[in-house]
């Protein structure tokens, strides 16, 4: 166990900034300043030190938390990586904490002791666990710790092994253990059921294209939807990716792998809301059935669109599963999806860019992603690039011809199936960790949930 209740036996351990280092050496022991400065302890961030003890065993541990103003603002990801960065024992926290920043400290802990072993042998060694925090929202902690999981395990699976069907499963084993409805609407039944760009895009794969749809919740209650791009794996279709480009694109389905897990989030919590997850599941791939550059193809909507390139191809199947949502005009309709390139450019892989309809929506998941380490970055639908994405022969293209402003392009596109709710939000999002960090291994990362999550909350209960 990683969070225990019993602190018989456990160390202690003190969270220290570099302004608070001084005043906790004033109070302690001569050996242990001498020890604290033999080592250059100087309270950076994420330093941790073993403090010496008897018969050669450690006493307990200090973690540096850098140029934090005050524990009050500690967030998760200070507490990354701790369970393996500290020598094997069990640990009490010796720095008090506030409710907030305790909990903080709990999901950091769990978060960060993450490990993507499908593939390989368990480990072996050893890790720290910490008695559960005075004041921390344990419960929560741990429902975000597993939504979290839920998303990194899903993306960090290689497509061989996480194509539609597999992601359909997966949906289906969340929705059984919740109690929620779900329905998948398979290959060419999706044709039949009016989702042809869904269709198309997954045409030229043997592994059939689907739409999942789980709905669960209290009647009466604030409906909230969730779409979320599946792109289980994208060769960009007939217009090719280099080598280079495909090379991460077991993780195009990022978006739908983050919607699931704040779904699970949302059901684990009962909220009490009316939830709806639509997620298109498909393979872009090549083969004689593909679809091409030129062709035209009818939505759900009744929107005509000209395929002006085959690799822009997450903005098609979110089309048709958002003019689905739109049609019920539920309260909040939010799509994450792993859009474009031009937001990693624009933003970098931290900060997923966000649009919407509504200002005071996107500044309020802005504030409760600033509260949960989890940020967006408000970007414009500015309707000045409308005309980008106009064609000759059909209602809308999918690309515009400019090199410039693609991710606002992309979400303007987006915006056409979106008519008739009024409170919309589009995130493109990395959901890839590009370096390594505690907690934070190179691989997948859940973007969005936590600071979603809140949002949710906040406005529905």
């Amino acid at each position: 166990m990683l969070i225990v209740n019993d602190a018989a036996g456990s160390l202690p351990l003190w969270l220290l900034s570099d302004a608070e280092l001084p005043k906790w050496l004033a109070e302690q022991p001569a050996d242990v300043v001498s020890w604290v400065r033999a080592n250059a302890f100087q309270a950076e961030r994420h330093r941790v030190l073993a403090l010496p003890g008897a018969g050669g065993n450690i006493a307990g541990a200090v973690v540096g938390l850098g140029p934090l103003p005050g524990v009050s603002d500690l967030k998760l990801w200070h507490a990354a990586g701790l369970a393996d960065r500290l020598p094997s024992n069990k640990y009490h926290l010796a720095t008090p904490l506030p409710p907030a920043a305790a909990t903080q400290f709990a999901l950091g802990w769990l978060v960060g002791a993450y490990r993507f072993s499908r593939y390989r042998a368990a480990p072996t060694a050893g890790r720290a666990s910490l008695v559960a925090p005075a004041n921390a929202d344990l419960t929560y902690a741990g429902s975000a710790a597993a939504a979290t999981a839920l998303a990194r395990d899903l993306i960090n699976t290689p497509a061989n092994d996480m194509g539609p069907a597999e992601l359909a499963q997966a949906a289906t084993d969340v929705a059984q253990r919740f109690g929620a409805e779900i329905r998948i609407v398979i290959g060419q039944e999706l044709q039949a059921r009016n989702y042809p760009l869904i269709h198309a895009v997954g045409q030229g794969s043997p592994r059939e294209p689907r739409l999942i749809d789980l709905r669960w919740g209290k009647p009466g209650a604030q409906r909230v939807t969730i779409v979320g791009k599946g792109v289980c794996f994208d060769t960009g279709g007939l217009d090719i990716k280099p080598s280079s480009g495909m090379l991460l694109m077991k993780k195009d389905m990022g978006g739908a792998a983050c919607a699931l897990a704040l779904a699970q989030l949302l059901m684990q919590a009962n909220a009490p809301i009316q939830l709806r997850l639509l997620i298109p599941a498909v393979e872009n791939s090549v083969d004689g059935h593909s679809y091409r550059p030129g062709d035209v193809i009818p939505s759900r909507k009744g929107i005509t669109v000209e395929i002006g390139n085959t690799d822009a191809e997450g903005r098609l199947v979110l089309a048709d599963a958002l003019a689905d949502a739109d049609a019920e005009k539920p309260d909040l309709l939010i799509d994450l999806a792993t859009l474009t390139g031009a937001a990693r450019v624009a933003l970098g892989p931290e900060l997923p860019a966000a649009f919407s309809t509504d200002a005071a929506l996107l500044n309020a998941l802005r504030e409760a992603g600033d509260e949960e380490a989890d940020p967006i970055w408000p970007m414009p639908l500015w309707a000045g690039y409308d005309d980008e994405l106009a064609s000759k022969v059909a209602d809308v293209g999918n690309v515009s011809a400019s090199p410039f402003a693609g991710a606002p392009i992309a979400a303007l596109f987006l915006k056409r199936f979106v008519t008739v709710t009024p409170r919309w939000l589009h995130i493109d999002l990395f959901a890839w960790n590009a370096k390594e960090r505690p907690g934070r291994p190179v691989g997948a990362e859940a973007q969005c949930v936590r600071g979603l999550y809140r949002l949710i909350r906040a406005r529905c209960g």
